[in-house]
């Protein structure tokens, strides 16, 4: 079966335009892997306006990462579909396969990254935990019932003068 010109330009539009598709997705995993790594220092630092502000460009990113993919999973049908047994290039074929083995590893990193920071938080959390019941403990006035909360019996005679 011969493929005409036009059946050719589109498989290698497809091509180009899942491969871009890739590398914007392999880009945007690098960026939040950076922001995950910055985020570990963060933690370890102890500062919670920075925390704050990773945790909302995590949000934006994984957002994005998200819609990227939604975009990808059809094109990636497409790409399946015109690549079966067509004239596309085994370079070509072999450097989308190259750039998925990336994504993957990336993709473990991020996890790897994630469960990480996740573990930090959660032992910063404790150590707070601590320190907050060490102060609480601590207090002298713990557990005293203040002299002004008794409710006694008021004694006299008030007179209101007019």
């Amino acid at each position: 079966m011969e493929l005409t010109q036009a059946q050719i330009d589109e498989r290698i539009a497809v091509l180009k335009r899942f491969r871009t598709l890739l590398e914007q997705q392999r880009n945007k995993f690098r960026e939040y892997l950076h922001v995950l790594e910055c985020q570990q220092n963060k933690i370890e630092e102890e500062d919670g306006d920075a925390l704050v502000a990773h945790a909302e460009l995590e949000q934006q990113i994984v957002s994005n990462i998200s819609n990227l993919q939604k975009v990808i999973e059809p094109m990636q049908s497409m790409y399946n579909a015109v690549s079966h047994g067509t004239e596309l290039g085994a370079e070509d074929k072999n450097s989308v396969k190259r750039m998925q083995a990336e994504l993957a590893d990336l993709q473990r990193k991020v996890l790897a990254q994630n469960a990480l920071n996740q573990d930090l938080l959660k032992k910063h959390i404790e150590s707070v935990k601590k320190q907050l019941a060490e102060i609480h403990n601590a207090n002298p006035y713990f557990g005293k019932r203040s002299i002004y909360s008794t409710t006694a019996a008021v004694t006299g005679n008030f007179v209101a003068e007019a």
